[in-house]
């Protein structure tokens, strides 16, 4: 089971992907808590999320570790699902505002980052870390 979890192929190209989405991640989960008034709590608070303190934190707490393990290539297949489920629920909550009020070319213009985070999250669950990752050293020929 677990190498079906670490599974991955062995592209060099992978770990540009890997450095996007986990630094990207790690960063947005980490001010989530140095910025809780307008990146964390608050901000669910204003789009009317319930219970935004602690979502805010358990968001931001996904994002920093998802975040991490997907940089150092660790478990990056497991890691990337809680990360595609957040850029659904963001894309979700705080687009469809926007395509009803402004339209869908302000709402595409708006959601860029999003779409690429998630889009490189689906990308990592199906291929794995790739060579230059942790999870490549579980997959060795014996």
């Amino acid at each position: 089971m677990f190498q079906k979890i670490t599974k991955t192929d062995q592209s060099k190209t992978t770990i540009l992907i890997r450095l996007m989405v986990g630094a990207v991640f790690l960063s947005e989960g980490i001010q989530k808590f140095l910025f809780a008034d307008t990146l964390g709590a608050g901000r669910f608070a204003k789009i009317g999320l319930p219970n935004p303190e602690f979502l805010g934190s358990f968001v931001g707490s996904f994002e920093i570790v998802c975040g991490f393990l997907i940089l150092i290539g660790l478990l990056t297949r497991l890691a990337s699902i809680p990360l595609i489920i957040i850029m659904f629920v963001a894309i979700a909550t705080t687009k469809s505002e926007v395509l009803a009020e402004k339209g869908f070319w302000e709402m595409m213009h708006g959601s860029r980052t999003d779409w690429a985070m998630l889009l490189g999250s689906i990308f990592l669950l199906i291929k794995g870390g790739g060579r230059w990752s942790i999870d490549s050293l579980t997959n060795i020929p014996k």
